[in-house]
């Protein structure tokens, strides 16, 4: 009895193993067939999409900040250089026989009056020559003096009959030659008188010294030369070279800034003469800019000129849209498609308030602001509108 109740016990505990094996075994084919089928299902799908790459995202085109400048109404100007020169320089050196300087009072940069005295001419013998004809136009006049007494005598006789008419007419001629003796010894003392006064050498109008070629001890004569050169009113002048075309814009009495070279003060001036002539070999023509005195102005010196010659309507752009090489200057305008495009321009005045532009935009494109050194024509911008500079 005890033995059947153990077989039936292990009879029972044996079909339980089977039943959990066998239970197990569906699983894992279960699994097995899971797995499979999601391989599967991976293969397929990398076999069908395996060979398309997905397209890579466009870069986003830079962004460029852009103006629209319009056009105003600017000062046009013409801009040169050249040298200065005196306006009206006087030479000044020795108008009669000359001889031995005396003295020299004057020294370059002085300023002179009209008829100041510049150097003195040794005059000694001249001298004695002029008191020889003084004294010969004392003589002249005593003489002329008796012939009008003996004259004068000689009519009151003449009514008693002791003077003939005849002896009337002599005294008379005696008379009258005398009287031009005294005119020629004055003329002849007159004339010597002049001859000393041009060993004086005087300054013919109120000016500035420039020059002095000349010292005491020197002997000098009219080969000689200037002596002096004096600036007539001190008064300057730039003669500006202008091309042909610069020169058909400007007018006598249009103003004018000139600067000379090291120093950054400019002095106003006018144009008081335009050369009527064209050089044909370098096709330029000279304007001729007065300037009044100033110890800064020298002649000789090297100088620019800003000659204003009217207004125009013109775009103005900051010097950051302007761009520069070996051809031209050059803008970079944004078109419909944000492309950028080159635009080569003729610069105008250049000032703080931004650079003129006289040709080459019309002054409604869009302007690349800044940044356009680092553009090439035709790259796509992303342009942000920026205000227009103020004037």
């Amino acid at each position: 009895m005890g033995m059947n109740v153990e077989s039936g016990i292990q009879s029972d505990y044996a079909a339980y193993d089977y039943d959990d094996v066998q239970a197990r075994r569906r699983r894992r084919i279960v699994i097995g067939i899971a797995v499979a089928v999601l391989i599967g299902v991976i293969a397929a799908t990398m076999m069908f999409f395996g060979g398309k790459k997905p397209a890579p995202a466009a870069p986003a085109a830079p962004g460029v900040t852009v103006i629209v400048p319009g056009s105003a109404s600017v000062d046009a100007t013409v801009s040169a250089t050249g040298s200065l020169f005196a306006k009206r320089e006087m030479p000044v050196g020795v108008a009669g026989e000359g001889g031995m300087v005396q003295s020299v009072l004057v020294e370059p940069g002085s300023w002179v009056g009209a008829g100041q005295t510049l150097a003195v001419i040794e005059r000694s013998v001249q001298t004695e020559q002029a008191n020889s004809l003084a004294a010969s136009v004392r003589v002249a006049r005593a003489d002329a003096q008796l012939a009008q007494a003996e004259l004068d005598r000689a009519k009151a006789l003449v009514a008693r009959g002791f003077i003939s008419k005849a002896d009337i007419d002599r005294r008379t001629a005696t008379r009258d030659a005398a009287a031009a003796r005294v005119a020629v010894a004055q003329a002849q003392y007159g004339q010597q008188r002049a001859t000393i006064g041009r060993l004086i050498i005087r300054s013919p109008a109120a000016g500035l010294v420039l020059t002095r070629a000349v010292e005491p001890g020197q002997v000098v004569g009219p080969g000689n030369g200037a002596l002096f050169r004096v600036a007539k009113g001190g008064e300057m002048e730039l003669r500006a070279q202008l091309a042909e075309q610069d020169i058909a814009r400007i007018r006598v009495g249009n103003g004018a800034e000139v600067t000379p070279i090291g120093s950054k003060r400019a002095f106003n001036g006018t144009v008081w003469q335009i050369s009527p002539v064209i050089v044909p070999q370098t096709r330029q023509g000279v304007a001729r800019v007065q300037l009044a005195y100033d110890p800064a102005l020298r002649p000789g010196g090297f100088a620019s000129v800003v000659i204003k010659s009217g207004t125009t309507q013109a775009p103005m752009l900051p010097e950051s849209a302007v761009l520069n090489d070996e051809k031209s200057a050059y803008v970079y305008v944004v078109g419909p498609d944000n492309k950028v495009v080159r635009r080569d321009v003729k610069v105008g005045d250049v000032s703080d308030a931004g650079v003129v532009i006289l040709s080459g935009i019309q002054g409604n494109e869009k302007i690349v602001l800044s940044a356009g050194a680092f553009l090439n024509p035709g790259d796509k911008v992303t342009p942000q509108l920026s205000a227009a500079p103020t004037r």
